[in-house]
């Protein structure tokens, strides 16, 4: 007897694990990279018409909203050219076939970008590439404006690309004017940066710093100073933000490993080939630690078990190295297709990184690599996140050391009764946050349906951008609330930018009867 108990104990806890491993967690960071260099992702060449650039990524953003996905960091900056009007740099060959061209008809395509994905509830972060100036010298389009043509002494040649030098005074300000001048003139969510300070060693050959070495090292070693110049350049970049727009948020997403354990106690038990900090020079850990950064998204592009980098190691490590702030863990996709290993074969892998990632309280999302990878559903993964793992929305998590303000709470002040033909609908909700004490901008009412009163706010059922609206008008179809039940409850709150939840509303009770769904009497 005492045997059959601790089976069904067993048994009951598994299935408990398994339940929590799929709950949909109310908070998660679930975004897509776009990238725009050698037009990985968008658009999909040189040279589109206007409408079909715009097309193709309303497309991209319709296809990540079905998944639930509520951000995109898209590259708008890949080789110290523009996705943009700027007065610094000239427009992206990558948009029109000839660096410096702007788009003909003239369109603005980050203000276009913004607009498409807030009206979707999605964030927008700033994808910039720091020091990268010419992707391909011998074949990028290169316009006699180009900051390689105009500043010649600022740029250095590595293998088979021209960077920055990023030893000098003048270069640090530059880029940090490129992310003022940004921040400044677009509504961006965040400022984004990914893993290329210096450029990856190339066996045998030198990054050629030798002469800034000497004038601008001031007694440190190379290592040291080449670190401090990454330092600074970071710092400078936070504290512009600040002065600017402090509650934007500025992200990194470096490689996966900081430094192995051999060559550090603090280290992670891996065997990387190259690091951040020891080929790179970016010590993401100090930034962290410094609070000049908001959030790391490091790109743990192993599978679980790789035996130099294993994800699930690796995904522990920086958990515990997050200093507080956030951590979204970027997901390889593109390994499906690349000279896919037997690893990114399995159907499961993917699911199982994100079941690890969701037990780890210090990690509040996931980032994929890239969109149109993933869109492609290798191993059936979008539609697994679809059905499964993100099956309903999630709210970003907010930041508290950006801000706390909440948005006041809101009212349902009307509601108009449906038959059973016709889907329900909740008419004239308003959110109480046109009075004169409101401070906060409403960006998305989100709506709560529950079948049981005590769990109503635990998981968003439907999200709506506000888009500078307070009161709001909307139809919950019948596929919302499930067939077998036979009463709901409905409450909607408010959150602001710094994604701040208000308290929840007054709550509407529904019940089932022959001839739809009413309020009860």
């Amino acid at each position: 007897m005492k045997q059959w108990v601790l089976l069904i104990c067993f048994i009951f806890l598994f299935c408990l694990r398994q339940s929590a491993l799929h709950a949909q967690p109310k908070y998660e960071f679930r975004a897509a990279w776009i990238a725009t260099v050698v037009n990985i992702d968008w658009p999909s060449k040189k040279g589109l018409p206007v409408y079909t650039q715009k097309a193709e990524f309303i497309y991209l953003l319709d296809s990540l909203q079905k998944l639930n996905i509520n951000a995109v960091i898209v590259q708008v900056r890949p080789a110290a050219d523009a996705f943009y009007p700027s007065q610094y740099e000239p427009w992206s060959e990558y948009l029109n076939g000839v660096q410096g061209l702007p788009p003909v008809p003239y369109y603005d395509p980050l203000q276009f970008m913004i607009e498409e994905a807030h009206k979707r509830n999605m964030e927008f972060h700033a994808w910039l590439n720091p020091y990268r100036a010419v992707f391909d010298p011998y074949n990028s389009s290169v316009s006699p404006t180009h900051i390689t043509r105009t500043h010649k002494d600022w740029f250095l040649t590595y293998g088979n690309k021209k960077y920055f030098n990023p030893g000098l005074p003048e270069v640090m300000q530059y880029v940090t004017r490129i992310v003022k001048d940004i921040v400044t003139r677009y509504d961006i969510d965040a400022i984004h940066m990914d893993d290329y300070f210096y450029p990856y060693r190339i066996a045998g050959k030198e990054f050629p710093d030798a002469a800034a070495f000497r004038k601008y090292g001031n007694g440190l070693d190379k290592d040291d100073w080449r670190r401090s110049n990454c330092d600074s350049v970071i710092k400078m970049i936070h504290d512009a933000i600040l002065d600017t727009k402090p509650l934007i948020k500025f992200g990194i997403s470096p490689f996966g490993v900081w430094r192995n354990k051999s060559q550090d106690p603090n280290g992670s038990d891996t065997k990387a080939g190259q690091t951040n900090y020891d080929d790179l020079y970016a010590d993401i850990l100090l930034w962290l630690e410094k609070g000049w950064i908001d959030y790391v998204a490091p790109q743990l592009y192993w599978e679980i078990g790789h035996h130099l980098c294993d994800y699930t190691t690796l995904l522990a490590w920086w958990s515990s190295h997050s200093y507080g702030k956030h951590i979204y863990i970027g997901h390889g996709i593109y390994r499906t297709i690349e000279n896919p290993t037997p690893a990114w074969r399995n159907p499961n892998e993917l699911p199982n990184e994100i079941k690890l990632l969701r037990q780890d309280q210090n990690i509040q999302g996931s980032i994929y690599f890239s969109c149109t990878n993933l869109l492609h559903n290798p191993n059936g993964w979008a539609d697994s996140l679809k059905n499964n793992y993100y099956s309903t929305p999630a709210l970003i998590p907010p930041m508290p050391w950006v801000d706390v303000n909440a948005p006041h709470t809101p009212a349902i002040i009307n509601f108009t009764e449906s038959n059973k033909n016709n889907p329900i609908r909740l008419f004239n909700f308003y959110a109480k946050t046109s009075d004169s004490l409101e401070t906060e901008e409403i960006k998305t009412f989100v709506v709560y349906i529950s079948g049981d009163y005590s769990t109503l706010g635990k998981n968003p059922t439907m999200l709506i951008a506000a888009q500078g609206q307070k009161n709001f008008q909307f139809n919950i179809p019948q596929s919302q609330i499930p067939a077998n039940w036979s009463g709901c409850y409905i409450a909607i709150s408010c959150v602001d930018r710094e994604n701040n939840e208000s308290p929840l509303s007054n709550t509407v009770q529904l019940i089932k009867t022959n001839k739809g769904w009413v309020i009860p009497k």
